[in-house]
C-alpha cells in the first residue's frame, strides 16, 4: 500500500487490501473458469467505468477464451446513492445470442441497475447470464430478483472507494478498497 500516496488523506479506512483482494480474484477467476465448459463462447461485459479495473485482472484469471466488451450504464450521475433511474450510455458492440455471457460489476447495491441490465441483455437471447460483482452491500438490496453467480466480498454500508470504485470519478486508481472519509462527500 503506497502509503505516500496523495489521495490517503482522504481515507477514513482501509477494509479490504490490495493483497486481499488479488488473491480473491484468483479464486473468482478459477471458480468462473469451472462453471463453464471449455468449448463455450463466454462474453465478458464490463459495465464501465467502475468494474474495468476488476475485469482486467479477472480476465487474466480466467481458464477460457473469452471476449470483453463494456456497456457505459449511469444510475449514480455524480451523487452517492442510485437516482433509480437507469441510462445506457454505452450499449454492447458483440452479438450475445446464443452466448454465455458473463456480467462483470464492481459493486451490486441496491440492485435496480444490474437488473434493468440483466432484463434487457436477456431479450437478446444469450444461452445464459452469470453475474461477477468484487463487492456486494445485501443490506442495500431493493431488488432481490437479482441473483449474483459469483461474490468478491461482502462489504457494509459504507461508501467504498478504490479498486476502480470512485467519488466524483476520483480515487478509482487506489490500489485497495477503502472508506471514504464523510466530509468529503455529505
Amino acid at each position: 500500500m503506497p502509503s505516500t500516496n496523495i489521495m490517503m488523506k482522504d481515507i477514513k479506512e482501509i477494509i479490504i487490501p490490495e493483497e486481499v483482494i488479488q488473491n480473491r480474484i484468483k479464486e473468482l477467476g478459477e471458480e468462473i473458469s469451472n462453471s463453464y465448459d471449455p468449448e463455450d463462447e463466454v462474453i465478458m461485459v464490463c459495465i464501465l467505468r467502475g468494474a474495468v479495473i476488476f475485469a482486467a485482472d479477472l480476465a487474466r484469471h480466467i481458464n477460457l477464451p473469452v471476449t470483453i466488451d463494456f456497456m457505459d450504464v449511469s444510475s449514480y450521475g455524480q451523487g452517492t446513492s442510485s437516482s433509480g433511474v437507469v441510462r445506457i450510455i454505452k450499449d454492447l458492440e458483440e452479438n450475445i445470442e446464443n452466448k454465455h455471457v458473463l456480467i462483470v460489476e464492481d459493486i451490486i447495491d441496491t440492485g435496480l441497475t444490474l437488473k434493468h441490465v440483466v432484463d434487457m441483455l436477456k431479450t437478446r437471447e444469450p444461452a445464459s447470464i452469470k453475474i461477477v460483482t468484487l463487492l456486494d452491500k445485501p443490506e442495500r438490496r431493493v431488488e432481490k430478483q437479482v441473483e449474483v453467480d459469483f461474490n468478491g466480498f461482502e462489504v457494509p454500508d459504507k461508501f467504498v472507494v478504490g479498486y476502480g470504485l470512485d467519488y466524483a470519478e476520483k480515487y478509482r486508481n487506489l490500489p485497495f478498497i477503502g472508506v471514504l472519509k464523510e466530509e468529503l462527500y455529505s
